[in-house]
């Protein structure tokens, strides 16, 4: 069996593109069209959603045998929990603890992706199959 490392770092370097997608998104909604930080993030998430979707099918999981509309299904339902607990999350850190919204979002931001969103998407939108663990063994054997 070959490590999972390689889809594992693939897919950490989805999300930290996505990452920088919906949190220039985030600040740059809330801090030059003063668009509330809440909605904000909502916004963000979308779009960081969008962009992690298709770096994960095509790049990080290789994941283009099953549908892209039934992969999109699965991988909206899994990104409105992201975005309940990402926008809850951080107006609850922001409201409660007084916390900037900014470093709300770093905090909540780590631990929906660590806890929520890598399980899911591996384990459900896009099962880590046979062609992806194929094409890892072919990667370090090279």
């Amino acid at each position: 069996m070959s490590s999972p490392i390689p889809v594992f770092l693939r897919a950490q370097a989805s999300a930290i593109l996505a990452t920088a997608v919906d949190f220039s998104t985030l600040f740059f909604c809330t801090e030059a069209l003063g668009v509330y930080y809440g909605l904000s993030t909502a916004v963000g998430a979308l779009a960081g959603a969008v962009t992690n979707f298709l770096l994960n099918r095509s790049w990080a999981f290789q994941a283009q045998s099953e549908s892209v509309g039934k992969q999109a299904l699965k991988y909206a339902l899994v990104s409105l929990g992201s975005l309940a607990l990402n926008t809850g999350g951080v107006i609850a850190c922001t409201e409660t603890f007084g916390f900037h919204y900014g470093f709300s979002k770093v905090v909540v931001a780590l631990l929906v992706g660590i806890f929520f969103n890598y399980p899911l998407h591996k384990y459900l939108v896009f099962k880590a199959g046979k062609r992806a663990h194929e094409l890892t063994a072919t990667e370090s054997k090279s």
